[in-house]
């Protein structure tokens, strides 16, 4: 039975433009290069200048995936805008992104789940085409972790950087088979009990402030490697296809060793499996747009890929969605 699929018409992003090299951290706090590397993979990350808010970065990714689509901001309806280092607490970031782009018309919010925010956004936005309430929808990944984290905190502040990737989904018209181009499911999940394991200690309604992120990195680890299997699962289940049709695996890019835990617990080969965390670190909302652009510019997800993404985020949240690229 023919149905509605999001399907991906471009991908887009934009990297800060200041490299923080593990070299440059062990300047002012105490750590190492190999540390660093041996515990997560990362080697360098971006960091945003004063003037590379959010939204400017998120406006950039945008242009971008505009761009790669053939389209302009006229074209689009909806702005999805995940992240959870907004510009303002109000207005929304995905509002000054539509500004940014010279949209007038549509509708626009922010979304906030934490490192899985780009996942919850990316099934958002597929509710809303299926329904058929509008027709393409850019969905924004942007964050400047930068801006909340504790720098004399050498177990956190190595792990973070900044950035933004933003996709255009356009609906279509699919024949209601895995073999569809699009978004063919998504699985979405969350359990507020673990607050404590990877939290901002403020806010507005709570301390007026904005806060440094905190977390406990050990459990954050068990957790991530033992949660994710069961939204992968059931999208290769709802979906009918396997590991080993999978072309491409596209995790949260958080820390190296997660990503290499959670394929292998999952039965996916390691040469299907994105990995941009050693040149980017975690970038939260960001990070798999990021890394799918990555992937689509130097040649390894081409049209007809079948392609998983997933993510674990504070809360905890976590989901997942099973692309035909």
């Amino acid at each position: 039975m023919k149905r509605t699929r999001s399907v991906v018409r471009g991908i887009g992003s934009y990297l800060p433009r200041r490299k923080l090299t593990n070299q440059d951290l062990e300047k002012f706090v105490e750590t190492s290069h190999e540390w660093i590397v041996q515990r997560t993979g990362i080697e360098e990350r971006h960091i945003a200048d004063d003037d590379e808010t959010t939204s400017v970065l998120g406006i950039k990714a945008a242009e971008a995936a505009l761009a790669d689509a053939g389209l302009t901001a006229d074209d689009i309806d909806l702005v999805i805008c995940a992240t959870s280092t907004p510009d303002y607490t109000f207005p929304s970031t995905a509002t000054m992104i539509q500004t940014g782009l010279g949209m007038t018309h549509g509708a626009a919010f922010d979304l906030q789940a934490v490192c899985t925010g780009f996942v919850y956004a990316v099934a958002t936005a597929d509710k809303f085409l299926q329904s058929g309430s509008h027709k393409r929808a850019l969905v924004v990944g942007a964050e400047t972790f930068s801006r909340i984290l504790d720098w004399n905190d050498r177990t956190t502040c190595v792990l973070f950087g900044d950035g933004a990737g933003a996709i255009v989904l356009e609906a279509q018209e699919g024949e209601g088979t895995s073999a569809d181009r699009g978004v063919l499911t998504s699985h979405l999940r969350s359990d507020g009990r673990y607050r404590d394991k990877l939290y901002v200690d403020g806010g507005p309604g709570s301390t007026k402030t904005t806060g440094v992120l905190k977390m406990e990195g050990r459990e954050v680890f068990k957790f991530a490697v033992g949660m994710v299997a069961d939204v992968v699962q059931d999208a290769f289940k709802a979906t009918g296809t396997s590991a080993e049709e999978l072309k491409w695996f596209v995790p949260h890019q958080a820390n190296k060793r997660i990503i290499t835990a959670s394929a292998d617990k999952l039965g996916i080969a390691p040469e299907k499996v994105v990995i941009t965390v050693n040149k980017h670190g975690n970038t939260s909302a960001a990070s798999i747009p990021l890394a799918l652009d990555a992937a689509r510019r130097d040649g390894r997800i081409r049209d007809g890929d079948l392609v998983m993404i997933e993510a674990i985020g504070g809360g905890f949240t976590w989901g997942s969605a099973l692309i035909r690229w």
